[in-house]
């Protein structure tokens, strides 16, 4: 059985190869492997997400959501180095890969983790993130209503969605869900993918991970 790039332990051969693309304005060589998302090059829909975002602040705690092998990470990491980057995954071969790629353009802003390795106080100023639409709704949607509710306010994520996946209903199902706290904006349309802009406009109440620990119940999503 092959693997997907959401699996946490693939187990096809750690077979690394090395793709030269351009990031940040420079050349980087970066290394990638089977069992993550798009070993084989840099996909259409980060392509996008990285030529067509707002530039990001010079400081702040930004995330990379659902890093892969590091093509998002690295370019905040390098766009922003007084920021502090965190790159998760639930994969750990791309954890391994994303960890060496920035370390190989001597970014030491950058913090690779599963997602329950991401203590409950901290925050972003940033989202970025490829969205992975095929691991199935349910744990998209789960993995949105983790993330998202620890940006600050003001703060902002930025989701590259294909069109034909369900880029619009997405973004009526986050202003369902995330309510009158956010703004919830299709920012462009390019190549067939939307770019879908989030921001956090008030504070709106404690995150799902603050309610748990004030009830005592278990954190919620902390594999996603």
């Amino acid at each position: 059985m092959s693997d997907h790039y959401f699996t946490a332990e693939p187990a096809s051969p750690d077979e690394r190869r090395t793709l030269t693309l351009r990031l940040a304005g420079r050349s980087v060589d970066m290394q990638t492997a089977p069992g993550v998302f798009c070993p084989d090059r840099l996909d259409s829909g980060t392509a996008v997400l990285l030529n067509h975002a707002p530039t990001p602040p010079e400081a702040g705690t930004f995330m990379d959501m659902g890093c892969g092998w590091g093509p998002i990470a690295t370019t905040l990491a390098l766009g922003s180095p007084s920021a502090h980057v965190w790159a998760v995954d639930v994969n750990e071969r791309a954890l391994d890969l994303c960890a060496t790629n920035v370390a190989a353009q001597g970014c030491s802003n950058v913090t690779t983790a599963r997602p329950s390795q991401v203590t409950a106080d901290v925050r972003f100023d940033l989202i970025w993130s490829n969205p992975p639409i095929r691991v199935g709704k349910k744990v998209l949607h789960s993995m949105l209503l983790t993330w998202l509710p620890r940006l600050v306010v003001g703060g902002r994520a930025y989701l590259v969605v294909q069109r034909n996946l369900g880029s619009d209903s997405l973004a009526k199902w986050l202003v369902e869900q995330l309510g009158d706290a956010y703004e919830v904006t299709r920012l462009t349309s390019v190549k067939g993918f939307r770019i879908l802009e989030v921001v956090r406009t008030s504070d709106g109440g404690p995150t799902p991970l603050e309610a748990a620990e004030d009830t005592g119940a278990p954190a919620p999503n902390a594999d996603v």
